[in-house]
């Protein structure tokens, strides 16, 4: 993990693009991108994305602030949910069940099961989790010229 405190001091010097990798129990590689901004440590790092593209249906809500929250420092859910202490680990939060890609390492038990709640995934509002085996999270500058 890089943090967010040096995600942010990056990110605050011009536009980035947010890709996401995800790769499920059987070997699949999907990801998805965002256009993205990432508020400082006295916004609790909200994130707000605008999905670009991908090879997998959006889980995270589009235009709204999502505040980091861990077991410690809950953020704002839908229904004051738990997340960080049900679903072990810091993440943007919206609601519960809509993705975990911080959460606990679990390995996948027999024909690619694993406790949803624990482990790694992906579920769009209208779809099916993504049980996933593992996530690249990853950020780019929107102008690439700009690393010359």
């Amino acid at each position: 993990w890089l943090g967010l405190q040096k995600i942010y001091s990056i990110t605050k010097q011009g536009n980035y693009l947010l890709r996401m990798e995800l790769q499920d129990w059987r070997g699949n590689r999907r990801h998805i991108e965002y256009s993205f901004s990432l508020g400082g440590p006295s916004t609790s790092y909200t994130l707000q994305l605008s999905r670009t593209s991908g090879s997998v249906p959006n889980a995270l809500p589009e235009h709204t602030e999502l505040r980091f929250s861990t077991a410690d420092r809950p953020g704002d859910t839908a229904g004051g949910a738990r997340c960080p202490q049900n679903h072990l680990g810091g993440w943007w939060h919206s609601e519960c069940e809509e993705t975990n890609l911080n959460g606990k390492y679990v390995e996948s038990r027999s024909r690619g099961r694993l406790d949803r709640g624990k482990g790694l995934y992906w579920k769009p509002k209208k779809g099916r989790y993504y049980l996933l085996k593992s996530t690249k999270i990853m950020i780019h500058p929107t102008d690439l010229k700009s690393l010359d």
